[in-house]
């Protein structure tokens, strides 16, 4: 059994950094021009900021929620909180600052998943059943998600491969 959590695990942190079927981060978030990171595109409701700033505030409210071992996680309100107002980043550093903070959380995340007392499957005692697994593969297909927007929004700008 060890055996398979391991691979498991190992798995799961593949498709959290690789991306595999799908575009890395860091491929999606790099070589953009600062002018079309706030640009919206029509007939599409988020700009690319708007997207990297979801995708960054959902893994870290999931990542929070996985580590709430003493009872501080404020769960936020759907939607307001998880997305952006503004369409464009406030300046350069708003944007680096948050690639930096999505890699961060995500080796965090990944830290929980790799640690040797990591239960992949008992329910959290502060939640409605979800496990660590649940919420690693809900970060593997949220992420993938909007990634795949922002490679479509990417195109539409003329700033992708």
């Amino acid at each position: 059994m060890a055996d398979t959590v391991d691979a498991l695990k190992k798995e799961l942190v593949k498709q959290l950094k690789d991306g595999n079927a799908h575009a890395k981060f860091e491929d999606v978030t790099a070589k953009l021009p600062r002018e079309l990171r706030g640009k919206k595109v029509k007939g599409l409701p988020f700009t690319l900021w708007q997207l990297l700033e979801h995708i960054r505030i959902a893994q870290r409210d999931m990542l929070d929620f996985c580590r709430n071992q003493d009872g501080s996680y404020k769960e936020l309100e759907w939607p307001g909180d998880y997305w952006p107002k503004a369409p464009p980043p406030k300046d350069d550093k708003a944007w680096s600052k948050s690639v930096k903070q999505f890699l961060a959380d995500r080796e965090a995340f990944i830290a929980l998943l790799e640690a040797t007392d990591a239960d992949l499957y008992t329910p959290f005692p502060w939640g409605t059943g979800q496990t660590l697994l649940h919420e690693a593969i809900m970060i593997v297909d949220h992420n993938g998600y909007h990634l795949g927007e922002m490679v479509a929004v990417r195109r539409l700008l003329g700033a992708w491969k």
